[in-house]
C-alpha cells in the first residue's frame, strides 16, 4: 500500500497514526477533518488505505467506509469509541471494513495494519486474475464470432474454422484474437 487518507478531527489521533505510519512506507499521506471533504477528495483520487477516526463532525464516518469499499479495493480501518465496538465492528465486517476500538496502542494498530495490508494485496492479485479472465472471455467471444463468420461465408465447418484460425496466427506470428478481428473487419461486422 503506498497511498493513505486518514479522516479524523482529532488532531491527536491524526498525530499518532503518523506516527505509527510513517515506520512504514507509504509514498503520500492526506489527511483531512470531515466526511464531506473526503467524498469530494475521492471522486478524483484513489488511496489503498483509508483510516477513519470516528464520530466525525458532518457525520459519524461508518457510511463514509460503507461506499468507500463498495466501490473499490481500498482497505478500511474504521477507529471508534470502546462502547461502541461490537455494534460498529457487526456491521462494518460484513463489508470488509476492518474495525479498531479506542484506546489504540501501537502494537495492536501495527497488527490491523498488516492484516488490512495482507488483505489489500490479496484483493489486488484477484482483481489482476478477474481482469486476466475477463480478457480471456472476450477473446474467446471474438474468436467465436470469427468461427461463425467463416461458417457463413466460406462454408467451412467449425473445426476448419478453427484450424484455420489457428494457423493464420501461428503462420503470422500473431494472436487468435488479432486473425479473429482481421476476420471480422474484411466482413464489416
Amino acid at each position: 500500500m503506498e497511498r493513505v487518507l486518514i479522516v479524523s478531527n482529532s488532531k491527536n489521533i491524526i498525530s499518532d497514526v503518523l506516527e505509527l505510519l510513517y515506520h512504514d512506507s507509504f509514498s503520500e499521506v492526506v489527511t483531512l477533518d470531515n466526511c464531506g471533504e473526503a467524498r469530494r477528495l475521492l471522486l478524483d483520487h484513489s488511496f489503498d488505505l483509508c483510516i477513519i477516526n470516528t464520530p466525525l463532525s458532518d457525520e459519524f464516518g461508518e457510511s463514509l467506509a460503507l461506499d468507500i469499499v463498495s466501490d473499490s479495493i481500498t482497505q478500511i480501518i474504521l477507529i471508534v469509541k470502546g462502547e461502541l465496538f461490537e455494534l460498529v465492528a457487526e456491521k462494518a465486517e460484513i463489508s470488509g471494513i476492518f474495525t479498531v476500538a479506542r484506546p489504540i496502542d501501537q502494537l495492536s494498530f501495527w497488527s490491523v495494519l498488516r492484516i488490512t495490508n495482507a488483505v489489500y494485496h490479496r484483493l489486488l492479485n484477484l482483481k489482476t486474475e478477474n481482469k486476466r479472465l475477463m480478457q480471456s472471455i472476450e477473446d474467446m467471444r471474438l474468436i467465436d464470432r470469427a468461427k461463425c463468420i467463416l461458417i457463413e461465408y466460406l462454408n467451412m465447418s467449425e473445426e476448419e474454422a478453427h484450424k484455420y484460425i489457428e494457423k493464420q496466427a501461428m503462420d503470422m506470428r500473431i494472436t487468435k484474437r488479432v486473425v479473429s478481428e482481421r476476420i471480422l473487419k474484411t466482413y464489416d461486422i
